[in-house]
């Protein structure tokens, strides 16, 4: 049996949409017992879409393993529920909207104060110390307001969203990154945390390198499709049947490049293309080049050569492709009576990936939960 690292944690979650039930997903892949708490209409991702067998694909994909109790905390019976879970649990996730958790009595500094051991996990659009932390905020806002849309996309379509969550998926994984360390902090503390990550904070902090650069006098980002911005050459290139991305990390790569893609060793040596800023500053000259090499060049011709002088190079693949794909790994969770197939984990631990698993129907524990706690409010 896989070894479970979390297993005997309980983590309640008051939790939507996906930046949280991202987090908490990954605890609950760990083997931590994780309760979802929900409004008696259920978290809203439920009705996203109906594409995995009929049910949601982001609240198939998000919500594995977990526990569904309906909460109503209006009412005071439920709040005393919630704080007999909180009574033995070690982890509280959060994303309401801005202040609801603090109107209900369940603010992370009364709990933390009431549960000393308890990590509480607050997730929102905008960090708590800030004007703007009583806005609310989703992921395409946020890609927009922090600057990330208007660095995506092509010079001649104008800015645009990254076609996934991104920012929600990202302040997951930081919100699950900060859990662990605080569970680690506790083991050698006996103390909780209080731990609060946003969506712009996350989305900021990834764009540190245009930030640093446009801070200390360098040139302004801008949208350059698929190539990047401060590397050359690095970028999707036409061939003669196809397009492939290619990517020179180095010198000795682009000297490489030169002499045995595009059969030019003069070329490397070259005083416009010396240096990577060199290329960067001249690259509509070096791109000219190298297109009219490519263009000549079929795919296989060019991936045989690619290999061979060891320099990176990739497709540009569709969903389809991506289905196909000989490096993909997936797995199967059970939605109600349905399989549904989805991706694997990321990551390879002693041989195992995470994923699969159950999903919960809406208030499918409500009745053991509510028996169980029961006790600890007797």
């Amino acid at each position: 049996m896989t070894y479970k690292p979390l297993e005997g944690l309980l983590v309640v979650a008051l939790e939507q949409a996906v930046a949280a039930p991202l987090a908490s997903s990954r605890l609950a892949d760990a083997g931590a017992r994780v309760i979802k708490l929900e409004r008696h209409e259920g978290d809203f991702a439920r009705g996203y879409d109906n594409y995995a067998a009929g049910h949601s694909t982001y609240f198939t994909w998000l919500n594995r393993h977990k526990q569904s109790c309906r909460v109503d905390l209006a009412q005071q019976d439920d709040r005393a529920l919630v704080h007999a879970m909180l009574a033995k649990a070690d982890v509280f996730i959060q994303n309401l909207g801005p202040g609801a958790t603090g109107r209900l009595g369940l603010g992370s500094e009364a709990l933390r104060a009431a549960y000393p051991r308890l990590i509480t996990c607050d997730i929102s659009g905008y960090a708590p110390d800030t004007p703007d932390a009583k806005r609310k905020a989703y992921d395409l806002m946020i890609q927009a307001e922090s600057g990330l849309a208007g660095i995506t996309g092509t010079e001649a379509s104008g800015a645009s969203r990254i076609g996934i969550s991104i920012c929600d998926v990202t302040t997951g994984m930081t919100a699950h990154a900060q859990i662990l360390e605080a569970l680690y902090r506790r083991e050698r503390t006996g103390e909780g945390s209080a731990i609060s990550v946003s969506l712009f904070d996350v989305a900021a902090e990834a764009m540190n390198i245009p930030y640093i650069a446009a801070r200390n006098g360098g040139p302004l980002a801008r949208r350059v499709g698929l190539a990047h911005p401060s590397i050359a050459p690095y970028g999707a290139y036409e061939f003669a049947d196809g397009t492939l991305l290619v990517a020179v990390q180095s010198e000795r790569e682009w000297a490489q490049l030169c002499r045995d893609i595009l059969d030019d060793a003069e070329l490397a040596n070259d005083p416009r293309f010396r240096s990577n800023s060199l290329r960067v500053t001249n690259r509509p000259a070096m791109e000219e080049i190298i297109h009219a090499v490519f263009a000549t060049m079929p795919t296989a011709q060019a991936i045989e050569r690619l290999e061979r002088a060891k320099i990176a190079w990739g497709r540009v693949s569709t969903l389809e492709d991506l289905m196909a794909h000989s490096a993909l790994t997936t797995v199967t969770a059970t939605a109600g009576e349905d399989d549904v197939v989805m991706v694997a984990g990321p990551a390879v631990v002693d041989g195992h990936r995470h994923g699969g698993g159950k999903v919960p129907a809406l208030g499918e524990h409500d009745e053991a939960l509510r028996r169980e706690f029961a006790l600890t409010t007797a």
